[in-house]
């Protein structure tokens, strides 16, 4: 037996958000393995799947991927519908291709649904453009992260530098190294910042500031998903808390981690 497995982007977090497709699939789905990030409320509508747990979340004991990847191909040989749910948008630093090509090479059928990305979320409930006209004319999403432990070139500074508007993803643990690196550059230490967590959920939090104060407002969100989101857009933006002033962290006071 082969089924059909498909990656099924599950939004930032609200049901409701979800695509009609992709509602449809999970409805139908004989099992569905599912991201760490991925709410109780969009779980619950699956109540007849079988329901397989491979999230990852930062610095938390996590699946290998090559095991997700074995695991899904075997599951497809065993169920005829197999929803792969990811957080946000499966192709935005969801790991799709490695898990694409590993239903290519078994020979398992696989098609990839979109979701809304969190960036997508946070914005709308800011309502605040990414691209605003006079303001912004370019946007870039990275991540400073790229395995277990370890941080990227840093080109993903210099794409940000060069962007008008940037969201940065899974950089709350590195945010004295992200500050750093982006006023490194030159990026004004008064550009807007602004952190978003548990994006498009009841518990939903945003705090605003300036680019120098980028570690403090990173110590007032929780443990849920944060974003943090950069540029003259978000000048205006109304959020929960709102940190004024500039502090006087001097830049290159970074731990000897981050700075090796």
């Amino acid at each position: 037996m082969t089924g059909q497995v498909y990656l099924v982007g599950a939004g930032p977090g609200a049901a409701d958000l979800l695509t009609v497709r992709a509602l449809r699939l999970i409805e139908r789905a004989d099992v569905i393995l599912y991201d760490a990030l991925v709410t109780e409320e969009i779980l619950a509508l699956a109540p007849h799947a079988k329901m397989v747990p491979v999230g990852k979340r930062g610095g938390r004991v996590s699946m290998d991927q090559a095991l997700i990847n074995r695991l899904l191909v075997s599951t497809a040989t065993k169920h005829s519908l197999v929803v792969r749910l990811k957080g946000g948008d499966p192709m935005l630093f969801g790991r799709a291709h490695e898990e694409i090509e590993a239903c290519v090479q078994a020979g398992i059928p696989v098609s990839v649904v979109p979701g809304i990305t969190a960036a997508f979320g946070a914005t709308s409930a800011l309502s605040t453009s990414l691209t605003q006209r006079g303001l912004s004319r370019s946007v870039t999403f990275v991540t400073p992260t790229v395995a277990r432990g370890s941080l990227a070139s840093p080109a993903w500074a210099k794409a940000v530098a060069a962007a008008d508007t940037s969201v940065i993803y899974m950089g709350r643990g590195d945010a004295v190294w992200i500050r750093d690196s982006l006023l490194g550059l030159g990026l004004p230490a008064t550009l807007p910042v602004v952190l978003a967590e548990d994006v498009s959920r009841p518990s939903s939090f945003t705090v605003k500031g300036p680019l120098s104060d980028l570690p403090d407002l990173a110590l007032k969100v929780g443990s849920g998903p944060v974003l943090m989101m950069i540029g003259e857009v978000f000048a205006a933006a109304e959020v929960d808390v709102e940190v004024l002033g500039v502090s006087p962290t001097p830049v290159g006071m970074v731990s000897s981690a981050k700075a090796s």
